[in-house]
């Protein structure tokens, strides 16, 4: 007898023992939560919500620069991740919840922005993302489509040359018997027309907000103050969020004492093309690019 009362009384300091760790830990993870919520503000209202804005693309158009920046702005939180929900279908079927679940968490009033480059290319992006959420502000940040293309085979040659993967030059996929092979799936992703046909079947003009690439690499502070416009934000960036690093050879961003540089990717040499390869592509993108600039109703100093 004495015995089993014996084990019964460790069996339940055992059980003590834990519920007191367990305890503890709601404690610490109730505690960060609050320490993150502003004073006066219920813990309840801070939630993961649906994007407000989406940075649609193009792919090495410069969308984790617009993001980042963005992130500059108070009432502006972002997915650190590209979240390939509406473009790739293994997430897609995963349902609206686990793409919820994949947010930051915002206080009301706050704008949530995720930015995944391969949703303007995808042909049943626009669809979903309109089934959603109709009323999502797009942002759409380009560049030269020429030199988009060379940026964009120069990520792959990288990544390549990382795995030690063999790889063709890039004036070998670009060109076929000397000229520009269409089938490329780079300069297809350079047609941006065909891809802006796709969207403005669905949502109005007004609702997308064009970023100019290279303007924003030159001088970032302009281009946020007119995307801080189209999403209806109060304006809090300013000049001084951004300085100029001489070594990366582009803007750093500043704020609240912290300096933060885009990842040593960005700004990576380009592959070599020749430039008879290259005035070729411009060429043929002449009249894509033209077809471009009237569907947005604004020219680009482009090749």
């Amino acid at each position: 007898m004495f015995w089993t009362l014996l084990l019964a009384l460790i069996l339940l300091l055992l059980l003590q023992a834990q519920l007191l760790v367990c305890l503890h830990e709601l404690r610490a993870s109730l505690s960060s939560v609050t320490s993150a919520t502003p004073s006066g503000t219920s813990n309840a209202s801070a939630l993961q919500r649906l994007p407000g804005a989406i940075i649609i693309g193009v792919r090495k158009g410069g969308t984790r620069a617009l993001l980042e920046m963005l992130n500059l702005h108070p009432e502006v939180e972002v997915a650190k991740n590209e979240v390939h929900y509406f473009n790739l279908d293994e997430n897609f079927r995963k349902g609206l919840d686990w793409y919820r679940a994949q947010m930051p968490i915002t206080l009301p009033g706050q704008l949530t922005v995720e930015k995944t480059p391969g949703y303007f290319t995808a042909p049943l992006a626009p669809k979903r993302i309109w089934a959603t959420n109709p009323a999502v502000k797009l942002l759409l940040i380009i560049r030269d489509p020429a030199e988009r293309l060379v940026s964009d085979y120069t990520q792959v040659l990288h990544n390549r040359i990382q795995q030690n993967k063999p790889y063709q030059p890039l004036e070998e996929l670009l060109l076929s018997q000397g000229h520009i092979n269409p089938k490329y799936k780079p300069l297809q992703r350079s047609f941006y027309y065909q891809h802006l046909a796709r969207w403005l079947e669905l949502f109005p003009r007004e609702q997308m907000h064009i970023v100019d690439g290279e303007a924003l690499i030159r001088n970032p502070f302009p281009e946020l103050q007119k995307a801080e416009k189209f999403l209806e934000l109060p304006p809090r960036i300013k000049p001084d969020n951004f300085y100029f690093n001489v070594t990366k050879g582009f803007y750093c961003m500043l704020s609240a004492g912290h300096d933060k540089c885009l990842d040593e990717s960005k700004g990576r040499p380009h592959a070599p093309l020749s430039s008879e390869a290259f005035q070729k592509l411009c060429r043929y993108l002449r009249v894509p690019n033209q077809i471009f600039f009237r569907m947005v109703g604004q020219r680009f100093d482009w090749c």
